[in-house]
């Protein structure tokens, strides 16, 4: 017959670990109860404009014509697009590549149209509505729910979240003595223990990749990457000596929800027209015509597809403009924007991908990087990491399923620890994230708030989300 003394105490420092353990596994289940709808969002219409992208085109450019040995100025281009879609000219695309349509965006009376037309005859092939594509519908979707600056401050918030849903998860998958095991699935499991496996691995393998989408898609947000990052990684336009400056800034060139624009560029002021100021560009004495632009970009190097911006005023500039995150090309090493006065015709601006920043840089190839545009191998890559978030989601929501009491309507989120260790090293790593992403701070606040002065105080709430 044992005694007592014969019992093994369990080792503090295990009690300690298993308390971190439920700790942490406690944060993970609660960020993933937000943050599982907005993921499983992101990652089906970030699908969906990658495959639209690729067949279609993202503004539905991808228009084939019949292949002829000449083609006619971008004028009577112009100008047949204007006679079937009356407005102003905004911006003219060139065609990817050859037995492809050109196309113009034009402003109208009841909103801004897209008119592809074909470039060897002048013929308008199709017009359409340009935020009415199955692209913008689900660009719409992916950077604001439709929802305007309550739903970009909604995703923000989940993308911090996402932030802690990594790194807890890491945490909970850390190999405790299964060594290299832990890196593969286990297909001998079954029941919730196959799916813990399957979504620990897949967690783990796409944990980089999660970090670099989150924090991509964060440069674009409205509080931690329009107020925090972006602000002080915007290409400086005191680098134009002797420029006259607009008083309105590269973002007036985005449209609606599409961003046209560079990310290092977005913020920082556009050059006027109507100054000496300059170098030479289209030939002097010339008129300034997107026939001319379209030389000068030829002239300048680039190759094969950009854009050609048209002077939105009197003292607006012409722009070139080829981007990756436009998909233009799979080079962001190309990129290129140049501002040309409309009156003189010389060059105002020429911003490369060397002159960015080092953000402004790591944004120019992490963007299109985000959106599968560097090539076959990204949008196989991205199409995969797509489908293994939607398959974290769904696997999280099924352990969930498997766990909860039957028939309870408790939340059977994992035990608090009644003793919290390293509470403090917790402490600290909450303050860093909410200097690091304020949205989460705020919400973390809020939490805290309702546990301790709602959720404590009413014990059958609290029996439900425990």
């Amino acid at each position: 017959m044992a005694t007592f003394s014969q019992t093994k105490a369990v080792p503090l420092e295990t009690t300690r670990s298993q308390k971190l353990y439920f700790a942490v596994w406690r944060w993970h289940f609660y960020a993933g109860l937000y943050v599982i709808p907005f993921f499983l969002m992101l990652a089906v219409t970030g699908l969906m404009m990658m495959y639209v992208n690729f067949f279609a085109g993202r503004d539905g450019e991808r228009i084939a014509v019949p292949l002829a040995e000449t083609t006619v100025t971008v004028a009577q281009q112009a100008e047949a697009a204007t006679t079937v879609v009356p407005g102003q000219i905004v911006q003219y695309i060139l065609p990817r590549q050859e037995g492809l349509a050109a196309v113009f965006k034009i402003d109208t009376d009841s909103g801004q149209r897209l008119v592809a037309v074909n470039p060897y005859t002048g013929e308008v092939v199709e017009s359409w509505e340009s935020l009415a594509t199955w692209y913008s519908v689900a660009d719409a979707i992916h950077g604001k729910l439709m929802l305007g600056d309550f739903g970009d401050r909604l995703i923000e918030i989940s993308a911090g979240l996402g932030m802690i849903l990594v790194v807890t998860g890491v945490y909970i998958w850390w190999p405790r003595g299964t060594g290299a095991a832990a890196l593969l699935p286990n297909f001998t499991a079954r029941g919730r223990a196959l799916w813990k496996n399957l979504h620990a691995v897949v967690g783990f393998w796409g944990s980089i990749l999660t970090v670099l989408f989150l924090l991509s898609g964060l440069a674009w947000s409205g509080i931690w990457g329009h107020k925090y990052v972006q602000s002080w990684s915007t290409f400086p336009a005191a680098k134009w000596d002797n420029v006259p400056l607009s008083d309105d800034i590269h973002a007036k060139m985005n449209h609606a929800h599409h961003k046209d624009v560079p990310w290092a560029l977005e913020q920082t002021q556009m050059p006027a027209s109507g100054s000496d100021a300059g170098v030479t560009g289209t030939p002097e004495g010339a008129p300034v015509t997107a026939d001319s632009l379209v030389s000068l970009g030829r002239d300048l190097g680039i190759e094969g597809r950009f854009r050609v911006v048209y002077p939105s005023s009197d003292d607006g500039v012409w722009t070139i403009n080829r981007d990756t995150m436009n998909s233009d090309s799979n080079d962001p090493f190309s990129d290129i924007t140049v501002h040309v006065d409309q009156h003189t015709g010389k060059i105002l601006a020429d911003v490369r991908f060397a002159d960015y920043s080092i953000a402004g840089k790591v944004m120019a190839a992490g963007i299109p990087a985000h959106m599968g545009l560097l090539g076959t191998w990204n949008f196989v890559l991205n199409t995969l990491y797509c489908l293994s978030v939607i398959f974290l989601c769904i696997s999280g929501a099924v352990m969930w399923f498997i766990r909860r009491p039957a028939n309870s309507m408790r939340l059977a989120a994992p035990p608090a620890p009644s003793d919290m260790p390293f509470w403090k090293g917790a402490a600290l790593i909450a303050v860093l994230m909410a200097l690091a992403f304020p949205l989460v701070g705020l919400t973390l606040l809020a939490v805290l708030a309702i546990d301790v002065l709602l959720i404590s105080n009413i014990p059958a709430l609290k029996r439900a989300l425990s």
